[in-house]
């Protein structure tokens, strides 16, 4: 494949937002050791950004507590097309061990359309920089059906 071809598919580097809507941090330690020197994910062409208006992919820790679903709702909102969202671990994929709490609404993907599950607990940083990778995937269809539609016009 040419040069070219590999510019248009994935344009720029992946900036990557997150959100913690209820964890007990375990997850969230992760992320911090996935940005660390040991695992450095910007050599990889991935970039922590601090607000979701210039994110491509959203990572979600935790179960959505009542508090935090509100505030999920509008981060998800303000992130620009094409988006992907990636929950990293077991309390926001099923609710885990707080299922049942009073407290919440439930897992992310009862509030927000998720894309990529990375189960654990707390998952491993491999497995998170994998699931983020399924997430340029997703994004790259999504670019590519993008630019169909926009030849066809």
């Amino acid at each position: 494949m040419k040069l070219e071809k590999y510019l248009e598919i994935l344009p720029k580097s992946l900036w990557v937002t997150t959100c913690n809507s209820g964890s007990c941090n375990g997850c969230d330690i992760e992320i911090v050791a996935t940005i660390s020197p040991r695992y450095d994910i910007e050599r990889l062409g991935m970039k922590l950004v601090g607000t979701p208006r210039h994110a491509d992919v959203l990572i979600v820790t935790g179960p959505v507590t009542k508090f935090m679903k509100e505030k999920l709702l509008r981060i998800y909102n303000q992130m620009p097309d094409p988006k992907a969202v990636v929950v990293v671990g077991n309390c926001g994929a099923s609710g885990d061990v707080f299922y049942k709490s009073y407290n919440l609404e439930g897992p992310v993907d009862r509030i927000i359309p998720v894309d990529v599950f990375v189960h654990g607990c707390p998952p491993r940083p491999e497995a998170i920089i994998e699931g983020v990778a399924k997430a340029v995937l997703k994004l790259e269809r999504l670019r590519g059906d993008l630019q169909k539609a926009g030849e066809g016009q």
